[in-house]
């Protein structure tokens, strides 16, 4: 074997580890049945665009989140039972991210005529919401409902029609990667789905995404 062809195998072995290396652990998703896919290259669907104002008055757009890790989810601030469990369960992924700068947490009012900048403020002072990369989020109720829905897969009876006059009432949490590409779907209500996203976003951390 020439000095030549054996620098050629070197180099294909090396390649082939890394591709190996690079192999992802987390899924992604297409669509709102949350059919998993393991190739990247086949990967269509993005979180789209938006404009909304966070707890302190602040423009945020999908720009806020470009090239981080960002998690979702869908609350309303007087929801008396499953909101201030499911802001409970985020509260430990904000604890357990609090001083990465490269995580963000995107939670989305489903109620934005009663829950203006000023009610989204009093509640984040209520319920200790005071990480800069958290963002309680208001704006145009049907740009929300239609990036819930279009973009976030986030709602109950998949396949029903439905518009911003049929309220939006999720417990998933929903995990986004630094490209825009939904990569996860969990339970902010039970302590173990809030763990293995806690695990993902380190493993989406690990292989760069």
């Amino acid at each position: 074997m020439n000095k030549i062809t054996l620098v050629v195998l070197i180099n294909v072995l090396i390649a082939s580890c890394s591709t190996s290396e690079k192999k992802t652990k987390i899924p992604y998703y297409n669509t709102a049945d949350f059919t998993t896919i393991w190739n990247a290259d086949s990967v269509t669907h993005h979180i789209a665009d938006f404009s909304f104002q966070n707890q302190a008055g602040q423009k945020v757009t999908l720009n806020t989140v470009k090239g981080k890790i960002h998690v979702a989810n869908f609350f309303f601030t007087i929801c008396p039972s499953l909101c201030p469990r499911l802001m409970d369960g985020m509260q430990k992924v904000a604890q357990a991210y609090a001083k990465d700068s490269s995580v963000r947490i995107m939670s989305y009012s489903v109620m934005p005529n009663r829950d203006s900048v000023a009610v989204l403020a009093r509640y984040a002072k209520t319920k200790n919401i005071n990480l800069p990369q958290w963002h309680l989020l208001t704006g145009d109720k049907k740009q929300i409902y239609d990036l819930a829905r279009k973009s976030y897969f986030a709602d109950e009876n998949l396949g029903v029609a439905k518009d911003e006059n049929n309220f939006l009432h999720t417990e998933n949490f929903i995990l986004v990667d630094s490209q825009n590409r939904i990569r996860g779907i969990y339970n902010g209500t039970l302590a173990t789905d809030v763990e293995n996203l806690i695990a993902d976003i380190r493993e989406l951390k690990e292989e760069g995404n």
